[in-house]
């Protein structure tokens, strides 16, 4: 019997990453997990890399349509949700001067408009004792040149859980935010345009920890997984940094 025996668990974004990563320990804690990503290859792989019941959503979370039609497979498959994991999230270098609404639009579309209508269309199949996990960041508190608008997104989503535990006050549905600090991900090595800019970058990421690297996406599963169970019963609103330090000095 795992953490999650008999537990519901939706992940967006679970095709790669943190993301998969946190989707195969939900699954070996016991939980029937639901994944959802946007390219059907990576999100079939994924699905057999999870194994047992895994189940593959392919949609967009800045899509509400994409996202009635997520919920309405939960209901219909599984009847109840126990855990949302909203995960899905991107972010593109651009500093003020090079900033555009293109690049404002699909940044917010996806980290803010998805995250809060994940978390509004999924509450209907929740009950107490249920568990919404936001994914945040490490740069919504440090200065990152040419990533304000992620970060902005990202400070978003912490006060997302600050007022949204006042909206649900009395449900027994939980609202934490877990903040990755920099993490061995396909969308962080898909940053540099070369292997060597990938390198100088994770050194200089590495650099801001207290531990002397950067994360692995099986660390931060770890944070989603006390965040998600049972062992967090008393835990609302906060924001659990697993960053090696890097937001704390």
């Amino acid at each position: 019997m795992g953490q999650l025996a008999g537990k519901i668990a939706v992940i967006t974004g679970g095709n790669s990453g943190i993301g998969l990563a946190t989707a195969k320990r939900f699954a070996a804690e016991g939980a029937e997990v639901i994944i959802t990503g946007r390219r059907q290859a990576e999100l079939d792989n994924a699905v057999k890399e999870i194994g047992g019941t895994a189940i593959g959503f392919c949609g967009d979370v800045s899509s509400l349509d994409d996202l009635d039609r997520l919920f309405a497979l939960v209901k219909k498959q599984k009847g109840r949700l126990d855990i949302l994991f909203a995960n899905a999230g991107s972010g593109e270098f651009a500093a003020l001067p090079d900033i555009t609404e293109a690049h404002f639009s699909k940044t917010f579309d996806v980290n803010v408009k998805g995250t809060l209508f994940t978390v509004q269309k999924a509450l209907p199949l929740m009950s107490a004792g249920g568990s919404i996990v936001l994914t945040g960041s490490t740069t919504a508190s440090e200065g990152t040149p040419s990533f304000s608008v992620y970060a902005a997104t990202k400070a978003a989503i912490r006060s997302f859980a600050r007022n949204w535990i006042l909206d649900i006050k009395g449900s027994g549905i939980r609202i934490n935010v877990l903040t990755p600090g920099a993490t061995s991900t396909p969308g962080l090595h898909g940053l540099a345009t070369n292997s060597e800019e990938d390198k100088a970058f994770t050194e200089f990421l590495a650099g801001r920890t207290t531990v002397g690297r950067i994360g692995q996406p099986e660390e931060i599963a770890a944070g989603a997984l006390f965040l998600a169970s049972d062992e967090s019963s008393y835990v609302n609103g906060i924001e659990l940094f697993v960053d090696g330090g890097s937001a704390q000095i």
